[in-house]
């Protein structure tokens, strides 16, 4: 009898995203279109991995969901194979698929706010492998203090028998309040007291709350250009109309802002560290930019979500502290400096907005996790968060300066990075032709975080470049990376 030969797969083809996760979905969609019809034997993991040049733990992963799910069988001594019966076959018909532009099979429609930003929200967010190497916008997850935390965590629950219940507050945990009131006016430079301090679930929170307590649909919101696309899509989702401002080496571009867009309600900065290009926004312009809050009553939201990562300078006072008209919302996150999952972030507000979020905040969750609150509050009040600090800053240095000298080695005729001395990545800018999506596609295929610039841009692509995460890994990871993105390339 003939046996079955294994595919070559050549329509193959793996999307943006998890890597494992498109495994699977090119695996499952071929199936379910009959390109791989039952019965047929598919490669093995290792050689469907040197086929894909791709981590056979990700062609792993693709398999086992496909085993899981009734795709895929194994036999012993023979191989695996598509399944003669399908699950998909079973149930088609009773849930059919949405495609684009169809209706929803219930009454009314879906928010067309919330469609419109569809395309900013990546679909890998579930399940994302945050701890790739490379991988932009986490910190140094190997140097977070698990024994410690631990201690904290197990005292403060010992503690709380008699406790539970009695700290809900939309405002949050009175001691944490007050222990970052004190840190970030002795680190910061804003002026404010622990009654204007909120507890948010991270930065993406905040500017939910804000956008939800002070914009109404139609308003002009300033955001740089590139720019964060987490606020572009709160904003746009909110009806707000955003107004790209672009940005040069003094920052966000506050004049071309008065020119063009002089009755915005709202304007998103990032004076400290300007994401994605990490500049810093200039003194002139953040004593321009409050002039104009002052002069059209408008709002001003200060992320400073990166304010502990410089690395040849002290830190710069926040925008907020130079406020004497109270337009500026001051913002600040957590996780950065402890884990993406860490959820606390905390916003600084103008006493007279504060009943106004306070109200937001409350019909958002009414108040957020009180162990992590507590344990978060005696971490920074014991000293343990400026000795964190101060070990994750000289780690991080060392390993931004192990980046950059392997770039410099490897692929110098392909790259060069732009000068910064803070953050958590740094930004390329491509030679020869080059562009950001074929080097993030490369880097997908080799398994690391890469990114292009575009995905940042909100108008044209001005300049191709790139953007490499260097905290979450040691030196030596770092540099076997680099070789190994030059010799893919």
């Amino acid at each position: 009898m003939k046996k079955n030969s294994a595919p070559l797969f050549q329509e193959l083809f793996l999307e943006q995203g998890v890597i494992k996760e498109q495994v699977y979905h090119a695996l499952r969609n071929a199936i379910v279109e009959g390109r791989l019809p039952p019965g047929t034997k598919i490669p093995s993991t290792r050689g469907l991995s040197e086929m894909m040049s791709i981590s056979r733990n990700s062609v792993i992963a693709g398999y086992d969901r496909l085993l899981d799910e009734g795709y895929i069988q194994t036999r012993k001594g023979a191989g695996t194979f598509v399944t003669p019966s399908l699950p998909d076959r079973s149930i088609s018909g009773l849930y059919p698929e949405l495609q684009q532009g169809d209706e929803l099979p219930v009454d009314g429609q879906l928010n067309a706010d919330i469609v419109s930003v569809r395309g900013l929200w990546s679909g890998d967010v579930e399940g994302r492998e945050m701890n790739r190497l490379f991988a932009v916008g986490v910190g140094c997850t190997d140097l977070f203090p698990h024994s410690l935390w631990g201690k904290l965590l197990g005292r403060v629950w010992r503690q709380s028998r008699h406790q539970l219940g009695s700290h809900t507050s939309p405002c949050g945990f009175y001691p944490l309040r007050k222990a970052i009131c004190h840190y970030v006016k002795t680190t910061r430079g804003v002026n404010c007291s622990e009654d204007q301090i909120i507890i948010v679930n991270g930065i993406q929170q905040a500017l939910n709350i804000t956008a939800r307590a002070l914009l109404t649909k139609g308003n002009d919101v300033w955001l740089d250009d590139p720019g964060y696309k987490g606020a572009r899509g709160v904003f746009m989702s909110t009806g707000a109309t955003v107004r790209p401002v672009p940005v040069d080496n003094e920052g966000m571009n506050v004049q071309y802002g008065i020119n063009h867009f002089s009755h915005a309600k709202l304007a998103y900065v990032v004076p400290s560290d300007q994401y994605p290009l990490s500049g810093t926004l200039s003194l002139s312009r953040r004593l321009e930019l409050l002039e104009w809050a002052r002069v059209n009553r408008a709002w001003i939201f200060e992320d400073d979500y990166n304010s502990e990562f410089r690395y040849a300078a002290r830190s710069l006072q926040a925008l907020q502290g130079l406020d004497q008209h109270q337009r500026v919302i001051y913002s600040g996150t957590f996780s950065k400096m402890m884990y993406p999952e860490f959820r606390l972030g905390f916003l600084v507000v103008p006493p007279g907005l504060k009943e106004q979020f306070i109200v937001t905040k409350y019909f958002s969750d009414i108040g957020s996790s009180y162990l992590e609150q507590a344990v978060l509050a005696s971490f920074i009040e014991e000293g343990h968060y400026a000795s964190h600090v101060r070990r994750v800053r000289k780690a991080c240095y060392e390993r931004r300066t192990a980046l950059v000298n392997a770039i410099q080695c490897y692929l110098a005729d392909k790259m060069t990075v732009q000068p910064s001395d803070s953050g958590v990545h740094i930004v390329c800018w491509l030679h020869a032709g080059l562009t950001g999506d074929e080097v993030e596609l490369k880097a997908r295929m080799l398994g690391l975080g890469i990114q292009s610039l575009s995905h940042y841009y909100h108008g044209d692509i001005s300049r191709q470049g790139i953007l490499i995460g260097f905290a979450n890994h040691p030196p030596e990871v770092i540099v076997e990376g680099i070789r190994r993105l030059a010799h893919a390339m």
